[in-house]
Protein backbone atom coordinates (compact mmCIF):
# COMPACT_ATOMS: atom_id res chain seq x y z
CA UNK A 1 0.00 0.00 0.00
CA UNK A 2 2.79 2.59 0.97
CA UNK A 3 4.71 1.16 -2.12
CA UNK A 4 2.17 2.36 -4.65
CA UNK A 5 1.19 5.29 -3.10
CA UNK A 6 4.89 6.55 -3.37
CA UNK A 7 5.23 5.32 -6.74
CA UNK A 8 1.61 7.31 -7.73
CA UNK A 9 3.00 10.41 -5.73
CA UNK A 10 6.42 10.46 -8.14
CA UNK A 11 4.84 9.73 -11.07
CA UNK A 12 2.38 12.68 -10.26
CA UNK A 13 5.55 15.12 -9.18
CA UNK A 14 7.24 14.12 -12.66
CA UNK A 15 4.56 15.18 -14.27
CA UNK A 16 3.49 18.48 -12.68
CA UNK A 17 6.84 19.57 -13.34
CA UNK A 18 6.35 18.56 -17.08
CA UNK A 19 8.74 15.54 -17.00
CA UNK A 20 8.50 12.35 -17.76
CA UNK A 21 9.45 9.42 -15.29
CA UNK A 22 11.79 7.11 -16.79
CA UNK A 23 12.66 3.46 -16.55
CA UNK A 24 16.13 4.06 -14.50
CA UNK A 25 14.40 6.84 -11.87
CA UNK A 26 11.84 4.43 -11.37
CA UNK A 27 13.72 1.64 -10.58
CA UNK A 28 16.10 3.93 -8.43
CA UNK A 29 12.50 4.78 -6.93
CA UNK A 30 11.61 1.42 -5.86
CA UNK A 31 14.99 0.23 -4.65
CA UNK A 32 14.72 2.94 -1.99
CA UNK A 33 11.65 2.74 -0.82
CA UNK A 34 12.11 -1.32 -0.46
CA UNK A 35 15.27 -0.26 1.91
CA UNK A 36 13.14 1.87 3.74
CA UNK A 37 10.20 -0.39 4.12
CA UNK A 38 12.98 -2.88 5.11
CA UNK A 39 14.89 -0.93 7.60
CA UNK A 40 11.48 0.12 9.10
CA UNK A 41 10.01 -3.89 9.56
CA UNK A 42 13.96 -4.48 11.03
CA UNK A 43 14.47 -1.37 13.21
CA UNK A 44 12.25 -2.94 16.03
CA UNK A 45 14.07 -6.72 16.02
CA UNK A 46 16.46 -7.67 18.67
CA UNK A 47 20.11 -7.86 17.40
CA UNK A 48 23.21 -8.67 19.40
CA UNK A 49 25.92 -6.07 20.66
CA UNK A 50 28.80 -7.50 18.48
CA UNK A 51 31.50 -5.50 19.64
CA UNK A 52 30.98 -7.58 23.21
CA UNK A 53 33.93 -9.65 24.63
CA UNK A 54 33.62 -13.43 23.69
CA UNK A 55 36.55 -15.20 25.13
CA UNK A 56 37.01 -15.45 28.77
CA UNK A 57 39.22 -16.82 31.35
CA UNK A 58 38.84 -17.01 35.38
CA UNK A 59 40.68 -18.29 37.68
CA UNK A 60 39.87 -21.63 39.23
CA UNK A 61 37.72 -20.93 42.77
CA UNK A 62 37.48 -17.53 41.20
CA UNK A 63 33.87 -15.77 39.65
CA UNK A 64 33.77 -15.79 35.99
CA UNK A 65 31.93 -13.79 34.16
CA UNK A 66 30.39 -13.87 30.77
CA UNK A 67 28.76 -10.02 29.26
CA UNK A 68 26.09 -10.54 26.35
CA UNK A 69 24.52 -7.22 24.92
CA UNK A 70 21.51 -7.29 23.13
CA UNK A 71 19.82 -4.29 22.00
CA UNK A 72 15.90 -3.37 21.03
CA UNK A 73 15.06 -6.64 23.31
CA UNK A 74 11.15 -5.42 23.87
CA UNK A 75 9.18 -8.23 25.21
CA UNK A 76 12.11 -11.16 24.58
CA UNK A 77 13.62 -13.13 26.66
CA UNK A 78 17.75 -13.95 27.10
CA UNK A 79 18.97 -17.26 27.66
CA UNK A 80 22.07 -18.97 28.72
CA UNK A 81 22.85 -22.42 27.11
CA UNK A 82 26.09 -24.55 28.19
CA UNK A 83 26.51 -26.08 24.63
CA UNK A 84 28.64 -29.14 25.37
CA UNK A 85 25.04 -30.53 26.52
CA UNK A 86 22.76 -27.70 25.76
CA UNK A 87 21.61 -27.46 29.23
CA UNK A 88 19.65 -24.25 30.12
CA UNK A 89 21.37 -22.52 32.59
CA UNK A 90 18.93 -19.41 32.84
CA UNK A 91 16.39 -17.36 31.55
CA UNK A 92 16.13 -13.86 32.09
CA UNK A 93 16.99 -13.77 35.31
CA UNK A 94 15.69 -16.92 36.51
CA UNK A 95 18.13 -20.08 37.20
CA UNK A 96 16.95 -23.32 35.41
CA UNK A 97 20.21 -25.39 37.14
CA UNK A 98 20.59 -27.51 39.79
CA UNK A 99 23.81 -25.98 39.85
CA UNK A 100 23.60 -23.07 42.24
CA UNK A 101 26.99 -21.84 41.11
CA UNK A 102 25.18 -20.41 37.85
CA UNK A 103 23.51 -16.72 37.97
CA UNK A 104 21.91 -14.38 35.80
CA UNK A 105 22.57 -10.54 36.24
CA UNK A 106 20.73 -8.08 35.05
CA UNK A 107 20.06 -4.54 36.01
CA UNK A 108 16.31 -3.24 35.22
CA UNK A 109 16.80 -0.56 31.97
CA UNK A 110 20.46 -2.29 31.01
CA UNK A 111 21.04 -3.83 27.60
CA UNK A 112 23.40 -5.96 29.26
CA UNK A 113 22.86 -9.88 30.43
CA UNK A 114 25.74 -11.78 32.08
CA UNK A 115 25.95 -14.92 33.57
CA UNK A 116 28.24 -15.45 36.41
CA UNK A 117 29.76 -19.09 37.65
CA UNK A 118 30.39 -18.38 41.25
CA UNK A 119 33.59 -20.06 42.15
CA UNK A 120 34.61 -21.44 38.47
CA UNK A 121 36.05 -24.96 38.54
CA UNK A 122 38.02 -26.52 35.70
CA UNK A 123 35.25 -28.54 34.31
CA UNK A 124 33.28 -25.02 33.11
CA UNK A 125 35.61 -24.59 30.32
CA UNK A 126 33.78 -24.48 27.29
CA UNK A 127 31.13 -22.90 24.72
CA UNK A 128 28.32 -20.97 26.31
CA UNK A 129 25.61 -19.78 24.12
CA UNK A 130 23.17 -16.45 24.92
CA UNK A 131 19.90 -16.86 22.99
CA UNK A 132 17.11 -14.48 22.73
CA UNK A 133 13.24 -15.75 21.82
CA UNK A 134 13.18 -14.08 18.51
CA UNK A 135 11.59 -16.63 15.88
CA UNK A 136 13.42 -17.74 14.38
CA UNK A 137 15.75 -17.76 17.45
CA UNK A 138 18.99 -15.63 17.50
CA UNK A 139 22.22 -16.60 19.47
CA UNK A 140 25.98 -15.40 19.83
CA UNK A 141 28.89 -17.95 21.34
CA UNK A 142 30.93 -17.50 24.35
CA UNK A 143 34.15 -19.42 25.33
CA UNK A 144 35.11 -20.08 29.34
CA UNK A 145 38.61 -21.04 29.99
CA UNK A 146 39.11 -21.49 33.63
CA UNK A 147 43.07 -21.79 34.78
CA UNK A 148 44.72 -23.21 37.84
CA UNK A 149 46.54 -19.61 38.82
CA UNK A 150 49.53 -20.29 41.38
CA UNK A 151 51.97 -18.06 42.90
CA UNK A 152 55.82 -19.26 42.62
CA UNK A 153 58.59 -17.82 44.88
CA UNK A 154 62.06 -17.74 42.80
CA UNK A 155 64.09 -19.13 45.36
CA UNK A 156 62.42 -22.22 45.72
CA UNK A 157 60.77 -23.78 48.86
CA UNK A 158 63.50 -23.54 50.79
CA UNK A 159 66.44 -20.62 51.28
CA UNK A 160 69.52 -20.04 53.69
CA UNK A 161 70.78 -16.66 54.26
CA UNK A 162 73.75 -14.99 55.83
CA UNK A 163 73.34 -13.32 58.91
CA UNK A 164 73.86 -9.34 58.01
CA UNK A 165 72.97 -9.87 54.28
CA UNK A 166 69.41 -9.18 53.12
CA UNK A 167 66.55 -11.79 52.50
CA UNK A 168 65.24 -10.73 48.80
CA UNK A 169 61.99 -12.53 47.17
CA UNK A 170 60.11 -12.53 44.49
CA UNK A 171 56.99 -13.80 43.86
CA UNK A 172 55.09 -14.44 40.37
CA UNK A 173 51.67 -15.13 40.03
CA UNK A 174 50.96 -17.69 37.07
CA UNK A 175 48.72 -17.81 34.88
CA UNK A 176 46.45 -15.33 36.89
CA UNK A 177 43.75 -14.23 34.43
CA UNK A 178 43.83 -10.31 35.35
CA UNK A 179 46.40 -8.58 37.22
CA UNK A 180 45.99 -9.28 41.30
CA UNK A 181 44.46 -6.51 43.26
CA UNK A 182 46.66 -7.14 45.53
CA UNK A 183 49.73 -9.42 46.86
CA UNK A 184 50.09 -9.54 50.59
CA UNK A 185 53.36 -10.93 52.46
CA UNK A 186 53.01 -13.39 55.63
CA UNK A 187 55.70 -14.45 58.26
CA UNK A 188 54.13 -17.34 59.52
CA UNK A 189 49.97 -16.77 59.91
CA UNK A 190 50.96 -12.79 60.38
CA UNK A 191 51.12 -9.97 57.62
CA UNK A 192 54.66 -8.63 57.55
CA UNK A 193 55.25 -6.17 60.07
CA UNK A 194 56.91 -3.13 58.29
CA UNK A 195 56.42 -1.38 61.86
CA UNK A 196 58.01 -4.08 63.91
CA UNK A 197 61.32 -3.08 62.04
CA UNK A 198 63.53 -1.00 59.91
CA UNK A 199 64.67 -2.09 56.38
CA UNK A 200 61.60 -4.05 55.14
CA UNK A 201 60.25 -3.07 52.10
CA UNK A 202 57.60 -4.75 48.93
CA UNK A 203 57.31 -3.70 45.12
CA UNK A 204 54.40 -4.66 43.97
CA UNK A 205 53.90 -4.42 39.76
CA UNK A 206 50.73 -5.29 38.86
CA UNK A 207 51.10 -5.67 34.82
CA UNK A 208 53.66 -8.49 35.33
CA UNK A 209 51.68 -9.80 38.68
CA UNK A 210 55.20 -10.00 40.51
CA UNK A 211 55.66 -8.76 43.99
CA UNK A 212 59.18 -8.47 45.80
CA UNK A 213 59.91 -8.36 49.61
CA UNK A 214 63.23 -7.43 50.90
CA UNK A 215 64.55 -6.80 54.41
CA UNK A 216 68.00 -5.83 54.91
CA UNK A 217 70.15 -6.91 56.94
CA UNK A 218 68.61 -10.17 58.32
CA UNK A 219 69.34 -11.35 61.40
CA UNK A 220 68.05 -15.34 62.89
CA UNK A 221 64.80 -13.42 64.26
CA UNK A 222 63.96 -13.16 60.80
CA UNK A 223 64.10 -17.06 59.64
CA UNK A 224 60.51 -18.38 59.24
CA UNK A 225 58.01 -19.69 56.45
CA UNK A 226 57.49 -16.79 54.43
CA UNK A 227 54.07 -16.60 52.24
CA UNK A 228 53.17 -14.95 49.16
CA UNK A 229 49.46 -14.68 48.73
CA UNK A 230 48.04 -13.01 45.60
CA UNK A 231 44.49 -11.94 45.44
CA UNK A 232 43.42 -13.94 42.54
CA UNK A 233 45.83 -16.85 42.74
CA UNK A 234 47.34 -19.81 45.15
CA UNK A 235 49.59 -18.89 47.70
CA UNK A 236 53.16 -20.37 47.94
CA UNK A 237 55.88 -20.31 50.92
CA UNK A 238 59.48 -20.28 51.28
CA UNK A 239 61.04 -21.44 54.70
CA UNK A 240 63.94 -18.74 55.16
CA UNK A 241 66.92 -20.12 57.20
CA UNK A 242 69.45 -16.89 58.52
CA UNK A 243 72.60 -18.55 59.78
CA UNK A 244 75.41 -16.84 61.64
CA UNK A 245 79.10 -17.87 61.24
CA UNK A 246 78.95 -20.71 58.33
CA UNK A 247 78.16 -20.01 55.13
CA UNK A 248 74.48 -20.92 53.53
CA UNK A 249 75.90 -22.87 50.78
CA UNK A 250 78.17 -25.09 53.30
CA UNK A 251 75.19 -25.91 55.12
CA UNK A 252 72.89 -26.94 52.16
CA UNK A 253 75.81 -29.43 51.67
CA UNK A 254 75.90 -30.38 54.77
CA UNK A 255 72.44 -31.02 55.18
CA UNK A 256 72.17 -32.98 51.77
CA UNK A 257 75.38 -35.02 52.87
CA UNK A 258 73.46 -36.38 56.43
CA UNK A 259 70.16 -37.48 54.66
CA UNK A 260 72.13 -41.17 53.45
CA UNK A 261 73.32 -41.26 57.15
CA UNK A 262 69.98 -41.10 58.64
CA UNK A 263 68.15 -43.38 55.94
CA UNK A 264 70.71 -45.90 57.38
CA UNK A 265 69.85 -45.91 60.49
CA UNK A 266 65.88 -45.74 59.69
CA UNK A 267 66.48 -48.84 57.10
CA UNK A 268 68.39 -50.48 59.98
CA UNK A 269 65.17 -50.96 62.48
CA UNK A 270 62.22 -50.93 60.03
CA UNK A 271 60.02 -54.13 58.63
CA UNK A 272 59.49 -54.19 54.80
CA UNK A 273 56.03 -52.74 55.82
CA UNK A 274 57.30 -50.00 57.66
CA UNK A 275 59.35 -49.39 55.04
CA UNK A 276 57.48 -48.98 52.27
CA UNK A 277 54.68 -46.78 54.14
CA UNK A 278 57.91 -44.71 54.99
CA UNK A 279 58.76 -44.69 51.14
CA UNK A 280 55.42 -43.36 50.11
CA UNK A 281 55.42 -40.75 52.73
CA UNK A 282 58.71 -39.24 51.89
CA UNK A 283 57.68 -39.30 47.91
CA UNK A 284 54.56 -37.74 49.18
CA UNK A 285 56.59 -34.83 50.45
CA UNK A 286 60.12 -34.67 48.02
CA UNK A 287 60.07 -35.51 44.39
CA UNK A 288 61.48 -39.26 43.70
CA UNK A 289 64.36 -37.61 41.31
CA UNK A 290 65.05 -35.53 44.93
CA UNK A 291 65.57 -39.07 46.81
CA UNK A 292 67.07 -40.88 44.58
CA UNK A 293 69.82 -38.17 44.58
CA UNK A 294 70.35 -37.59 47.96
CA UNK A 295 69.52 -40.97 49.78
CA UNK A 296 70.31 -43.58 46.73
CA UNK A 297 71.05 -46.25 49.63
CA UNK A 298 67.41 -45.97 50.32
CA UNK A 299 66.28 -46.86 46.17
CA UNK A 300 69.00 -49.91 46.17
CA UNK A 301 67.03 -51.04 49.47
CA UNK A 302 63.76 -50.69 48.54
CA UNK A 303 64.16 -52.01 45.21
CA UNK A 304 65.90 -55.39 46.58
CA UNK A 305 63.03 -55.60 48.90
CA UNK A 306 60.01 -55.02 46.04
CA UNK A 307 62.29 -57.96 44.15
CA UNK A 308 61.89 -59.99 46.46
CA UNK A 309 58.80 -59.80 47.39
Amino acid sequence: MLLAALLCFARLGMSAGGGELTSEATDTTVESVVNTTEATENMGQPYFDNSTKRDYTAAVGQPAYMHCRVKNLADRAVSWIRKRDLHILTVGVHTYSSDARFAALHTDGSDEWTLRVAPAQPRDSGGYECQVSTEPKISLSFRLTVVVSKAEILSGPELFVRAGSDINLTCIARHAPDPPSFIYWYRGPHVVNYAQRGGISVETEQRTRTSRLLIARASPRDSGNYTCAPSSSDSASVVVHVVSGERPAAMQSRAIKMAPSLTTILLSTLTFKEARTLFNIIQYFISLENIITKSSLFYRFYTAISISR
